[in-house]
């Protein structure tokens, strides 16, 4: 003879306080494990450099910096982006994501050997200890922009970079047509 298997009730209250709690605790332990690009996590990401196509940033070992950032856009807003990063820290990081104005993101790709600089993994594009890569090079990785809107009267395109280390990075980009 099978059993009925009792159903649950749920306590209001219990109910109340998960849908408060755990979206609390969520938001605190994304926060702290999110890397900032310095000790104090409130933190706003860097802001450009003077120069265009030129920052730097680092935490918790990873040190990178940007040069040469430049974005080849056609008339439709499509293209790549073309810089060197550079990590001067102890540890490896990542670069795993390319915002553009609007909200959109640029796709990255990995270089051709899977165990260098450059190199694609679940994480992002590769940037080991004392070592760089440029995107856009023969070879290496890539940044391919699509349909991409908001260059600036300065020929400049605000850029946001997340590394998995070093954090989140603002840069403008020079662009090119």
């Amino acid at each position: 003879m099978a059993r009925k298997a009792k159903t649950a009730r749920k306590n209001p209250l219990v109910t109340a306080a998960t849908g408060v709690v755990l979206p609390a605790a969520l938001a605190v332990c994304l926060t702290a494990c999110g890397g900032s690009h310095s000790s104090d996590a409130s933190s706003p990401a860097p802001t450009p450099s003077g120069t265009p196509g030129e920052v730097e940033a680092s935490s918790n070992g990873a040190a990178v910096s940007v040069t040469g950032a430049v974005a080849h856009l056609d008339r439709s807003g499509d293209g790549t982006l073309a810089m060197t990063v550079r990590n001067s820290g102890t540890v490896t990081d990542h670069l795993d994501m390319v915002g553009v104005p609007g909200g959109a993101r640029g796709t990255l790709s990995g270089g051709k050997n899977p165990k260098d600089n450059g190199a694609m993994n679940p994480a992002g594009i590769l940037i080991l200890p004392n070592g760089s890569t440029t995107f856009g090079a023969a070879g290496g990785p890539a940044v391919k922009l699509t349909h991409v809107k908001g260059v600036t009267s300065r020929h400049t395109l605000p850029l946001i970079l997340q590394f998995g280390v070093a954090g989140l990075v603002r840069l403008e980009a020079r662009v090119t047509q």
